[in-house]
């Protein structure tokens, strides 16, 4: 299968949560002998932070400065192409959705931000990768977040099938590694600021650290403002690499999740932190919402808390009782929320389409219509 992606970035992971699963994934696309073509405006914000400069498998990575540019080479793209795809935040969503519905290719909306799109829509927000008339032409729309968030894609912006396609994690990236002395922390976190998660991270995390003075507390991740309330105890990485994530979160004994308040609020939406902490072998302490005995069984493979009381009680965990939940939510992503997993799942949905749509349009060439 061809596939032609018109997103936000794969080039860089500075500030988004694009880049790393698609890396995952168009990788595990091009072992398993599909070729994607990844179109990214080349703006200066990821460009200043870029760490990807190529794909690999076969896979082309097409970065341009306007989509005027760049249309004649996306028109051939897409001439040629089995499915041809807009996600969410497209920076030229617009111009590549008139592209990707004037083609033959299976039409493919993937909505990685389901919760903001909703929301807007609900403010009556303007929503600048979605056009005036919703998702109503495209073939089928995917969406990173499962449960009520896909009838709301039918109700409010008029998708007519609707597949969830989660998040997940590369295990030739994210895998057991030794510690790194400069990520060491008895309780870690990996995550770019975001006002809406810094009433749990403060509950979770900061708050903890206060109670545990003897304790280390490490956060890495970038765009935390100057007036961030520190303390003594927690220890800051401004920006953690990919590559260095699996270290990262191998240095301590365990990480902590916490999910966007709109994500959280509408459930079935797990970060893609939870699946690189698992297959790195590192036990996660996450907060709790609706959809997330999903991915992970509370208790089994992963630790929830709610409040400040039950993260300091994790930390005193016998280590063992620890190792136990880590082990258990490797084999889980393994099994389930590997980045060939996710591959596969978006492949059978593509061909499934595609022959729903073949079956159709030859019922009505049969009826006259």
């Amino acid at each position: 299968m061809r596939l032609v992606i018109f997103g936000l970035t794969i080039s860089s992971s500075w500030g988004n949560g694009h880049a790393t699963l698609w890396r995952g994934v168009v990788s595990a696309l091009g072992r398993a002998g599909h070729r994607v073509t990844f179109f990214e405006r080349d703006v200066p914000y990821y460009a200043a932070h870029r760490d990807l400069n190529s794909l690999s498998h076969g896979n082309e990575l097409r970065l341009y400065t306007s989509f005027e540019d760049v249309l004649p080479e996306a028109q051939r793209a897409v001439r040629e192409a089995d499915a041809a795809m807009v996600t969410s935040y497209c920076p030229d969503g617009g111009p590549a959705t008139d592209l990707v519905l004037e083609s033959r290719a299976l039409k493919v909306f993937y909505d990685l931000d389901t919760p903001v799109t909703l929301d807007r829509i609900q403010a009556g927000q303007p929503v600048g990768y979605i056009g005036p008339r919703g998702l109503v032409d495209f073939d089928c729309v995917l969406s990173y977040t499962g449960g009520a968030a896909l009838d709301q894609l039918k109700a409010k912006l008029g998708a007519r099938r609707v597949f969830p396609l989660y998040g997940s994690a590369d295990p030739a990236v994210y895998r057991p590694v030794p510690p790194r002395d400069g990520f060491r922390g008895d309780l870690s976190y990996l995550g770019t600021y975001a006002a809406d998660r810094q009433e749990a991270l403060s509950r979770l995390f900061l708050e903890a650290a206060r109670r545990l003075p003897e304790r280390r507390f490490v956060i890495g991740g970038s765009l935390y403002p100057a007036d961030f309330p520190w303390a003594q105890n927690v220890y800051y990485v401004r920006h953690v690499a990919p590559p260095d994530h699996p270290a990262f979160y191998c240095s301590s004994p365990l990480t902590l999740n916490v999910t966007r308040g709109a994500m959280a609020a509408m459930g079935y939406c797990p970060s893609g932190r939870l699946f690189e902490a698992a297959a790195c072998g590192t036990p996660i302490l996450s907060d709790g919402w609706e959809g997330l005995d999903r991915f992970f069984m509370p208790g089994k493979e992963i630790l929830v808390a709610t409040t400040t009381d039950e993260a300091v009680a994790a930390l005193s965990l016998p280590a063992g009782e620890i190792a136990a939940i880590a082990r258990a939510a490797r084999e889980r992503v393994l099994a389930e929320h590997s980045a060939a997993r996710r591959a596969a799942e978006l492949v059978a949905i593509l061909e499934s389409v595609s022959a729903n749509g073949t079956e159709c349009n030859e019922g009505r060439r049969r009826c006259g219509e």
